[in-house]
């Protein structure tokens, strides 16, 4: 006889049925007469989440929607481990360290893949059994055929990302067809690893909505299975080595709604290109927290996102995760930040259960209609976006959209409209470094992309001003803030002046210039320039010759007081005026001091 206890029907028949009309009159009455609309959240994809949402909800969308595709085991725990330019034994080291304390997987990031010890890797990982990602930036192909030629007959498990800088895969592939069609042949009959990513990481790092998010990585893969066919390379092929790659911000339920999105949408695109069904059955999808929500300034609070983040993704049906070290921005590995970031996994899935059920998100009232929602924005966008052309030819239209919604998002942060803890709100204003904010903003690795970077920059500046000041430093400093950044200023500071302090203020500085600090132990002035400017002024301080053609400047130029300041007066930069209020003033008053 089986000691299997016998599941019974769950029934609160003793609970008498409320419909919607009765929970919309709950709400005017509790309201006191204030509109419900108010308690509508506005999204930035371009609709409101309702209050509440009831089983007329379903009922709109033609019935239950079936449970989507899921992971049939619970997710790949897979730490990142960045490799720099050498062969990485010490980081394959470290890698095989971290398996054997709780990882499921690991993702490699190399700076290169020529010098990539693939031979101590075989050794320490045996690659027929072990899940390992790549991320290159250059020759994919190659890396490939080193880890073919060190395993031979093995087949591979895991996944290829192939990175190649400022644009993703598919909105250039003019100089890579090549490349990833050897990717492509060297990897079929084994189905354990994709080699081609669709990187929707691209836009999420970058600010993206849900919405672009999906929309843009939906663009990418249609670039892929369009351009990528050949008489040697089956369409089939290409599909099936294809893998997404996404980010996850701490958005909880839109994050949890954009995984299942992809999902279903993926379908549809594989069925608009005349694929089997199957293939969607196949597709897997790696996730990982947001480098664009992570902050510097009270670190520890990124490990709430990442938690958040985390959720998200394995309610969502993420196949992989990767979740980043609490301080990654500005720590080198260590022990400590990497085991919390591992186990973070190990928490949610042996203790918490997450992974016990196929799509749990299914059926639920709220998140079936926010999935819908999701699907038809980003089916619609990127019809449009195919409609104009498609990538690669509207790639610049793409990243333009992108950073439009990037900017609102700094406006959003400056103006307290959106709430970033221990950044604009809640700040630790006692706050002890456990970096150096001089070499950070010096580091040309220091992540200026992110959605707190204007705010950060400008509290770290800050902070280096008044200990110069103190100091009476012999030396001068000009810190780059950012394009428009001194917008962000002044809407910071003019949200702390009472309504009848606050002067009259003309724009800030012209479209397009960058916005810079200039600090000396005498006086701080905020100032912009034109890139151009910039760019002259930083060759001049550092002694860089013309016929360098690239040259990326520092956030942080320093040099003796005299010479700054005469170079700020020769390569035209501007004060930027606050009426009534010294730049110390404004810095003051947003630091609290």
């Amino acid at each position: 006889m089986s000691d299997t206890p016998v599941s019974t029907p769950v029934s609160f028949a003793e609970f008498p049925a409320v419909t919607t009309a009765e929970w919309q009159a709950r709400l005017t009455r509790d309201l006191k007469g204030q509109d419900p609309a108010t308690l509508r959240w506005p999204l930035p994809d371009g609709f409101s989440v309702e209050p509440f949402y009831h089983r007329e909800s379903l009922a709109a969308l033609g019935g239950p929607p079936a449970p989507l595709p899921h992971p049939q085991t619970p997710w790949l725990n897979v730490p990142v481990i960045n490799v720099p330019a050498g062969d990485g034994r010490a980081e394959i080291d470290r890698a095989a360290a971290a398996l054997e304390k709780g990882a499921d997987g690991i993702h490699f990031v190399l700076t290169e893949t020529g010098s990539f010890a693939v031979h101590h890797l075989a050794e320490q990982m045996p690659l027929a059994t072990t899940y390992i990602g790549y991320t290159v930036v250059a020759d994919p192909d190659t890396l490939l055929t080193h880890l073919i030629d060190t395993a031979p007959g093995t087949a591979l498990r895991g996944f290829l990302r192939f990175a190649p800088g400022t644009v993703p895969e598919g909105a250039e592939l003019a100089n890579y067809r090549t490349a990833l069609r050897r990717c492509i042949s060297l990897t079929t009959g084994m189905p354990d690893f994709q080699a081609l990513a669709v990187n929707g990481a691209f836009f999420g790092n970058r600010g993206a909505t849900a919405t672009q998010q999906i929309a843009f990585s939906l663009n990418t893969a249609a670039a892929l299975l369009a351009e990528l066919p050949n008489d040697e390379i089956s369409l089939d092929q290409v599909a099936a080595a294809m893998h997404l790659h996404v980010v996850i911000t701490p958005s909880y339920f839109p994050e949890i709604a954009k995984l299942r999105v992809l999902r279903r949408l993926w379908a549809t695109l594989l069925h608009a290109f005349d694929l089997p069904a199957a293939l969607n059955q196949c597709l897997r999808i790696h996730a990982a927290t947001a480098s664009w929500t992570q902050t510097t300034l009270d670190p520890h609070t990124n490990l709430l996102r990442h938690t958040t983040e985390a959720m998200s993704a394995v309610l969502g049906g993420a196949d992989s995760l990767s979740v980043a070290p609490f301080d990654s921005l500005f720590a080198v590995p260590n022990d400590f930040s990497g085991r919390l970031a591992r186990n973070l996994s190990v928490l949610l899935r042996e203790e918490s259960g997450l992974g016990w059920v196929q799509d749990p998100a299914a059926g639920s009232y709220y998140l079936e209609t926010l999935t819908d929602q999701l699907a038809q924005e980003a089916w619609g966008l990127f019809q449009r976006t195919e409609a104009a052309g498609g990538l690669p030819k509207v790639r610049a239209q793409v990243l333009d959209e992108i950073k439009q919604v990037a900017t609102e998002t700094f406006r959003r942060i400056a103006s307290g409209q959106q709430i970033v803890v221990g950044t604009n709100r809640f700040q630790n204003r006692g706050e002890q470094f456990s970096f150096n904010p001089k070499k950070l903003l010096r580091s040309a690795n220091f992540d200026v992309t992110r959605a707190t970077y204007p705010t950060e920059v400008l509290r770290l500046a800050t902070a280096l001003h008044f200990e110069r000041r103190e100091k009476k430093s012999k030396r001068a400093a000009v810190v780059l803030l950012g394009t428009n950044t001194n917008q962000v200023i002044l809407d910071t500071f003019l949200n702390m002046l009472l309504p009848h302090e606050r002067p009259e203020i003309a724009a800030s500085h012209p479209e397009g210039t960058l916005s810079l600090l200039y600090s000396s132990p005498e006086e701080a002035t905020l100032m912009y320039a034109t890139p151009e400017q910039f760019q002259r002024f930083a060759r001049f301080i550092y002694q860089i010759p013309t016929e360098k053609q690239v040259f990326i400047p520092p956030t942080l130029l320093s040099s003796d007081m005299p010479t700054l300041q005469e170079a700020v007066r020769v390569f035209g930069f501007h004060e930027m005026k606050v009426q009534g209020y010294t730049t110390e003033q404004v810095l003051d008053r947003i630091q609290g001091r």
